[in-house]
C-alpha cells in the first residue's frame, strides 16, 4: 500500500504551469512537516496537485499556510547536465485540505434580505 498523510507547513507559494495542450494545471509546492516528539527537527516534502485542486491551491495558499495532504509517494529520475543521475521523490496529492484559517472578514450578505417568520414553513 503506498498512502501518506501530512500536515504541514508550505515553504513557498505554489508554482502553477499547464501540461503541454493547456488543459491540465500542475501546482508543485513544498511543506515543512514537524517530527514527531521533537522540536528542532522537520522533513520537507515536495507536493504535486493536479487539476482544478492545483488551481485552488495556486490561488488560495501562500507561503507559511497550513495544509493537510492525502496522496502517495513516487520516484522519478533525470540525466543531470553534468552526465549524472538525479532521482526525485515527490508526494502526488490527492486531496489537499486548506487547514489556515481564511481571514476574518465581515459577512454584510444577509443586510438586504427580508426575515422569514418561521410560523408559516411546513416542518
Amino acid at each position: 500500500m503506498n498512502s501518506i498523510n501530512l500536515i504541514g507547513n508550505l515553504t513557498k507559494t505554489p508554482e502553477l504551469k499547464y501540461m503541454p495542450g493547456g488543459d491540465k494545471a500542475v501546482a508543485t509546492f513544498s511543506i515543512g512537516v514537524k517530527r514527531p516528539f521533537t522540536t528542532d527537527k522537520s522533513d520537507f516534502f515536495n507536493i504535486v496537485v493536479y487539476g482544478k485542486q492545483a488551481e485552488n491551491c495556486s490561488t488560495y495558499l501562500d507561503k507559511g499556510s497550513k495544509v493537510g495532504v492525502n496522496g502517495y509517494l513516487t520516484t522519478r529520475s533525470y540525466d543531470a547536465k553534468d552526465g549524472s543521475k538525479k532521482y526525485i521523490t515527490e508526494v502526488i496529492a490527492g486531496n489537499v485540505e486548506f487547514l489556515t484559517p481564511k481571514s476574518e472578514k465581515p459577512n454584510n450578505d444577509y443586510e438586504d434580505m427580508t426575515p422569514i417568520d418561521n410560523g408559516d414553513l411546513p416542518f
